[in-house]
């Protein structure tokens, strides 16, 4: 059974065929066109990989904003398991586990004898050098950031140093 012939075997095959008759400027001529065609073929590419990436964060915008709207979603808290030994930070529709030493912790951290500026950058750091799982939970973009704000603030609400 003989392969059928395409359009684009088709077109190679002529082109072949004419390529010996054609004099230098026709082949230059050629080749600066196919180069021309090929750029092209790539910005069109390039520009449906933009529009696929736009497109996805414009659904990912949306599904946030969907969350946002709920405000049981949006509700920052702390939740210790019955035994003690664990304590789950909810946010959204998530979760991320503390020990019980994780959270004495971070009860020390945000209770030492500092201003608010530097507490909530000991506890960035802490999370970004021990606990970097729980930006993935609390999307918290630096020291300054709101959520940080409030995490700290639910800890020192929740929890007590004892002497």
């Amino acid at each position: 059974m003989a392969k059928k012939e395409t359009v684009k075997d088709s077109l190679t095959k002529e082109l072949k065929d004419l390529i010996p008759k054609l004099d230098s400027e026709g082949l230059a001529f050629l080749v600066e066109q196919a180069r021309i065609h090929l750029y092209n073929m790539q910005v069109v590419e390039l520009n449906k990989a933009a529009e696929a990436a736009n497109t996805a964060t414009r659904r990912k915008n949306k599904l946030s904003v969907e969350q946002d709207d709920n405000p049981q979603n949006n509700t920052l808290r702390i939740e210790g398991t019955a035994s003690g030994s664990s304590y789950y930070i909810f946010f959204r529709n998530g979760s991320v586990m503390f020990s019980k030493d994780e959270m004495v912790g971070l009860v020390k951290l945000v209770n030492a004898d500092r201003d608010d500026l530097e507490i909530r950058e000991a506890l960035y750091n802490w999370l970004e050098n021990e606990r970097r799982d729980i930006f993935a939970l609390l999307p918290i973009q630096d020291k300054f950031d709101q959520l940080l704000k409030d995490l700290v603030k639910l800890i020192k609400q929740n929890f007590k140093l004892r002497n």
